[in-house]
């Protein structure tokens, strides 16, 4: 195969995420409510009765379907199903951007929620739902911790046809961890980093 062969199979490639195709991709709405004339972010406490992550504050969303069109529509399903809202009720659905972290690839939304007085939600998936004002969000400062991560190849790792050996110098790995205080309320993890993404584009813009 010469070059020009080459050239012209990927000319009209769209770049993707290597290895996308093993990644297990989920996505989240950040919804926008009208509390008394004032822009609210609602949020979710996960039902105890969950097996992964009970009792941790969280946007509405959840893994992608193969019945889901597109990562935006597995957001919004996620929300009228979580949330006990029709599909109307949700406006202005607009992309923000998407995290990719080991294994995983989530794809954040901005919405409205229109008509917050018809939720009806389930309780096998979330416990209560409360609101923060943005403006609170917008001038609040998380406290900031590093999570450092070990590098720990698997047995029979094959050290010898490596530079270095057993004394090659990995690459240490670090995750920035946000903290917001809200009452009783500690919004931590993966829903922090993406709420602290969404304010920093609201700074931006």
């Amino acid at each position: 195969m010469n070059t020009m062969d080459i050239i012209s199979k990927l000319k009209n490639h769209e770049p993707t995420i290597l290895g996308q195709e093993s990644y297990r991709e989920s996505s989240v709405l950040i919804p926008l409510i009208e509390v008394n004339g004032e822009t609210h972010i609602l949020f979710e406490v996960r039902s105890s009765r969950l097996r992964s992550q009970p009792g941790d504050i969280c946007f509405p969303g959840g893994r992608l379907d193969p019945t889901d069109a597109s990562e935006l529509d597995c957001a919004v399903r996620e929300t009228t199903e979580e949330l006990g809202i029709a599909r109307s009720s949700i406006d202005q659905v607009t992309p923000l951007d998407y995290m990719v972290m080991p294994g995983f690839i989530i794809h954040t939304f901005v919405g409205k929620i229109t008509d917050q007085g018809k939720m009806n939600i389930n309780k096998d998936a979330v416990e209560e739902v409360f609101t923060v004002p943005l403006s609170y969000l917008m001038n609040a400062k998380p406290e900031k911790y590093e999570v450092h991560f070990e590098v720990k190849p698997e047995r029979g790792f094959p050290y010898d046809r490596i530079q270095g050996g057993k004394k090659y110098n990995w690459r240490p790995r670090k995750l920035d961890e946000y903290f917001y205080y809200y009452d009783d309320k500690v919004i931590w993890g993966l829903t922090a980093r993406i709420l602290t993404n969404f304010l920093t584009l609201i700074h931006k813009k």
